[in-house]
């Protein structure tokens, strides 16, 4: 069975069940007064350098921007006049989750991302949105992700180019889809089983299913790939496979 999806943006505006980002904050000046609404950051790429990660990306025209975990880790750049700023950091061993958020003078607007960093950088380098679709930093196949909760999966990747068809297809279930801005795509499958081959254009990936894991963080090799365990907005539980290579 075929069926034709036509998506901007990749789709990122489908959520998986039961997940909704954090609301923006507002800004408030020294008297406390509202100044508006304060924007999380967005990080957009990540460049290794000899033993550092750099990462990239967009915020508030002079934000102090931060990416922390629970463990106390902070690391911490400002955006310049047009925001753009730029975070280097040593090239951690093991895996790193890190929440990114924006402050701009006593505010802070926590973003409801999450950037995940596996294997000491080796291995993938991505952003985590709780409830939406991760997106790969790093060089990714064709198949850049599956993200699932106890409802529903979602299949995301990157096109070489924006407005491209990709062909994604399970069982006897075929999807088109046609990527958004960047080339990124989207796209919830229906019921998978553990297994399962999903196909993306001429690369199969073997879908090894979510884990059983409670932790905080749990990161594995699955498969051909990674498999990430996680905690997303208000507690909810997701789980994120992460391909390496497909067949």
């Amino acid at each position: 069975m075929k069926r034709a999806i036509f998506a901007a943006a990749a789709l990122t505006a489908i959520m998986l069940s039961g997940c909704t980002p954090e609301p923006e904050q507002q800004t408030r000046d020294a008297a406390g007064n509202t100044t508006g609404w304060t924007q999380p950051p967005q990080i957009l790429a990540v460049q290794q350098a000899d033993a550092s990660l750099i990462f990239s990306g967009q915020a508030e025209p002079g934000a102090r921007v931060v990416l922390r975990n629970d463990q106390g880790a902070a690391f911490a750049a400002a955006a310049d006049s047009e925001g753009r700023f730029e975070i280097r950091m040593a090239t951690p061993r093991g895996p790193l989750l890190l929440r990114p958020e924006t402050q701009v003078g006593q505010d802070a607007a926590i973003s409801p991302d999450r950037l995940l960093i596996v294997d000491g950088g080796t291995g993938p380098i991505a952003i985590l949105r709780s409830g939406g679709s991760t997106r790969r930093l790093d060089n990714a196949p064709a198949l850049g992700a599956i993200d699932s909760d106890s409802q529903s999966l979602l299949a995301s990747g990157r096109a070489p180019a924006q407005g491209q068809s990709v062909s994604v297809s399970v069982g006897g279930d075929q999807l088109q889809v046609l990527s958004g801005a960047s080339g990124r795509w989207s796209v919830l499958l229906g019921p998978v089983a553990q297994g399962s081959v999903v196909r993306v254009g001429d690369e199969a990936f073997e879908w090894p299913g979510p884990g059983d894991s409670t932790a905080d963080l749990h990161v594995e090799r699955s498969g051909e790939g990674w498999r990430v365990g996680w905690n997303g907005v208000r507690g909810a539980r997701q789980w994120s496979w992460l391909p390496t290579s497909g067949n």
